[in-house]
Formats: C-alpha cells, sequence, structure tokens
C-alpha cells in the first residue's frame, strides 16, 4: 500500500517512538516532519537531554532479546540488561543503519500545535516558524513532568524527585530515604543500599518482586518462549515460584503484596532483597508525616533522615495541545489501542502508554498502525468511514483478564499478550499484512550490517 494524497504529518519527539514513526512513514512515502527538541536522538535515555531521568546505574528491565527494533537486533556481546548507555549507542546506531537524523530537524520544539476546524493542525515551533499540517503525532514520551508526593509536617532535610538523581555520591554521609517502589525507586534505593550511611526505603503497599533471571535466561524470555497458559493459571504457577525463589517476603520487613502477580507493573529486581536480607537498607511503610528531619511512619516507627528521593512518578502531558482535545483516564490520554483519538480523526500518539513487556518490538508495530490509518483516511473513502466508525466504537478488553490494581498508572495499562492479539484483530479487519523479516531492508544504509555496530 503506498500513500497517496496525504497531507503532511508532524511528529513530536525524536525518542524511542519518534524513531520507529520516521523509519515507518519512510517506508510508506508519508510525508512529514519530525521535531525534537533536543540535539540527537534517544530521548530521555540521553542524560544530557534535560529533564532526562536515567540515572548511571539505570538499565533496561526488559531484556535485549525482547526489547529491539524490527529487523535491527541489538549485539551479540550486549548483556542480557542493557545499560542506559548501551540503549543510547543501540538507538543511535539504528538512526544511522537507517538515515533518520536526516529526517528530524534538532534542537527544535513545538510550543503549540492548534487543530483547525477542518482537523488539520497549525504547529508553532520554538523558532517562531508557523507550519500547517494534516496529522499529528504525539510521541514526546512521558517521563518529564515529575509528580511530587505530599505529606503533613515540614521536612528540613533534603527532598528532591529521582528525575534529578544521577549517581551514588549523592548518598555519601546521609542517611537516605527513597519513596516509591517502581522499578526506578528499587534501583535508586539499590544504589543508596550500599554508599549512604544509612538506608531506607518507604512503600505504600506489598510488591511481587521478579529476578531478572529463572534457571539462568532471562525472566522475560520465558515468559515469551514458555507455554501458554490461561491467565488465572499462569498467576498461580508463576506466584508460586515466585514464592519458591523469594520465601515470605515479610520477613525482610517488607508487606505482604495486597494483589496477584501480574496486577501491577512487574518490578523486575532481586538485587533489593539482597541488600534487605543484609541489613543495607530497610523497608518502611507509607509515611504519616514529617517534623524536621524526623520521618514518621504509618506502623508507628520513625527514623531521622537527611536526604528523601521520591520515586514517584510522572504526570503525563502533552504541553502543546489544547488539553481538552483529550479524553483522559486517571491522568492518561485514554486513545483506541492509545494510538488513535476516537474524537478527532487527525490525532494520534505513540510511546503514551504502558505494559509488561518490551517496548520497541511494540512501537514498530503499532507505528504501522498509525501509517495505516493514515493511508486509508487519506483515501476519504467507505473504506475511511468504515474505520473511523471502528476506532469510535470498538471498546476492547487489553487486560488479557488480568484485574489490575486501581491505581491511576495503572488506568490504560495493556496486557502485551492481549494487546498484540488485537492488533492482530485490526489487520485482518481491514486488511493490512504484519511486519515481516526484511520489510525495512530498502531503507539500510549498509546492508551488510545485521546488527548495531
Amino acid at each position: 500500500m503506498a500513500a497517496t494524497n496525504i497531507g503532511k504529518v508532524c511528529i513530536v519527539g525524536g525518542g524511542p517512538a519518534g524513531l520507529s514513526l520516521v523509519r515507518t512513514f519512510l517506508r510508506y512515502g508519508i510525508p512529514f516532519d519530525c521535531f525534537e527538541r533536543h540535539s540527537d536522538v534517544g530521548g530521555l535515555w540521553d542524560q544530557s537531554n534535560p529533564g532526562s531521568p536515567v540515572y548511571d546505574s539505570a538499565h533496561f528491565i526488559s531484556s535485549k532479546t525482547q526489547s529491539h527494533y524490527h529487523d535491527f537486533d541489538m549485539p551479540e556481546d550486549y548483556p542480557d540488561y542493557p545499560s542506559n548507555r548501551d540503549i543510547l549507542n543501540y538507538m543511535r546506531s539504528f538512526a544511522d543503519a537507517y538515515g533518520l537524523r536526516e529526517h528530524i530537524t534538532f534542537n527544535t520544539s513545538v510550543d503549540k500545535a492548534e487543530m483547525q476546524g477542518d482537523g488539520s493542525w497549525r504547529v508553532t515551533l520554538s523558532n517562531g516558524e508557523t507550519r500547517e499540517y494534516g496529522s499529528l503525532v504525539c510521541a514526546n514520551g512521558t517521563n518529564w513532568h515529575p509528580v511530587m508526593p505530599e505529606y503533613p509536617g515540614e521536612f528540613t532535610g533534603e527532598m528532591r524527585h529521582a528525575v534529578t538523581y544521577r549517581n551514588p555520591d549523592e548518598f555519601k554521609g546521609k542517611r537516605v530515604m527513597i519513596i516509591g517502589a517502581g522499578n526506578s525507586g528499587c534501583d535508586i534505593a539499590c544504589d543508596a543500599a550500599h554508599s549512604a550511611d544509612k538506608a531506607f526505603i518507604s512503600l505504600r503497599r506489598g510488591y511481587h518482586f521478579v529476578p531478572k533471571r529463572l534457571f539462568g535466561v532471562p525472566a522475560d524470555v520465558i515468559a515469551a518462549t514458555g507455554p501458554t497458559l490461561p491467565m488465572w493459571l499462569e498467576q498461580r504457577v508463576f506466584g508460586l515460584m515466585l514464592k519458591v525463589l523469594n520465601g515470605d517476603l515479610t520477613r525482610l520487613g517488607l508487606q505482604a503484596p495486597d494483589h496477584r502477580v501480574f496486577e501491577s507493573h512487574p518490578i523486575v529486581n532481586d538485587q533489593l532483597l539482597h541488600y534487605l536480607a543484609h541489613g543495607d537498607i530497610r523497608a518502611k511503610q507509607d509515611v504519616e508525616r514529617f517534623e524536621g528531619k524526623t520521618v514518621h511512619f504509618k506502623d508507628g516507627t520513625s527514623e531521622e533522615i537527611d536526604l528523601i528521593i521520591c520515586a514517584t512518578g510522572y504526570e503525563w502531558k502533552v504541553p502543546y495541545v489544547d488539553p481538552t482535545l483529550f479524553t483522559w483516564k486517571s491522568g492518561r490520554p485514554d486513545f483506541y489501542m492509545n494510538l488513535f483519538s476516537r474524537e478527532h480523526p487527525s490525532l494520534y500518539s505513540l510511546g503514551m502508554m504502558e505494559t509488561n513487556g518490551g517496548a520497541y518490538k511494540l512501537f514498530d508495530q503499532m507505528a504501522d498502525l498509525i501509517a495505516h490509518g493514515i493511508m486509508v483516511r487519506a483515501e476519504d473513502g467507505k473504506k475511511a468511514k468504515s474505520f473511523n466508525r471502528f476506532v469510535a466504537t470498538d471498546k476492547p478488553d487489553l487486560t488479557g483478564g488480568i484485574h489490575f490494581v486501581g491505581s491511576a498508572r495503572h488506568a490504560t495499562y495493556v496486557e502485551i499478550a492481549a494487546y498484540r492479539k488485537h492488533m492482530k484483530k485490526v489487520r485482518r479487519k481491514f486488511g493490512w499484512s504484519d511486519l515481516e523479516d526484511g520489510c525495512f531492508d530498502t531503507l539500510r544504509r549498509d546492508d551488510a550490517v545485521k546488527e548495531a555496530a
């Protein structure tokens, strides 16, 4: 299917999602401009990008074989779980291999994107220039606007968000507490465990901790290649396995999980349990109040703390678009398949989602669906009307039968197998083929190179 009679598309962002869109649009010949406010590709994985939340010890929580772009494996000599530096190098090698940089305008942000009466977009750039587009794809990412918690009382030590944290030297000679037990919070807590004078981690609830390797194999490889079980059975089997491997987590001061395995975003970390078992860090319940440098916890205990790092998440924003153009669900844009606005056919997003699997492979499939949507709508015929109606009315269950915990983070969360299954349904309905091996080969700058350098 070739692109014809398509208005130019504006892509906002040159990070992981933006790169996938650029390559996909080049494949189909869809005209576009891509704007990146930073000086190079990489998005948040580039620590020099202002506002990047990436700390020195950050690694992928999905393994290299489950996380790469289509037709572009990560190098064989990469570790199972690549570091942030590995990921940045991989992304830049990806951009080099397909000549993507020359199609991205760097050091230029989109200050405002205004939808016009006919559905087109007037985009104002940071250099003051105004351009017109037929469609807008928001690929600006989600981890740029930190959320700070509020507690009664006043804390007179240092308290800041994890977005400001870079390396363990910041903890030396201090009594440190991490608030929040997402993957970043657990990583930073491990840094504090071996660098701070005293280290604590405060958790609102109990969690399931998934080891990065099971039987010597990355955990997500086992999940992807193992037998397919009904979700209720998979939860029981994997939950039992974690109990055997980790034992009773309450012996380490952690709270017992108040949900079944898979019902919250997985914490892929076994280091924290190691440090808890050795007393290098101690688990505390949620904060009740502050009193100077004294932190009082809901279990009635208290500790003297010098530095608090809040790994308490991010507010999802699209600051250049009128927020009333989005339907929001617990602070998340509620798009069809996390891709298509149900109300505005010229508005798309990529990367504004969370799932329990590797994202980059998924980005390519999602970018391909966006491309097909743009092309079918350009035909402006019966098929376009059918697609618009389908997007507006289809209400798929993308949970995979999992009852996710009732937090804002999980409001638009998808289970990756269920998501891929529904993608296939959409493709069948509209006659769109899936990605095939070698489908991007014509864009390669060096066909002899099979992997990133």
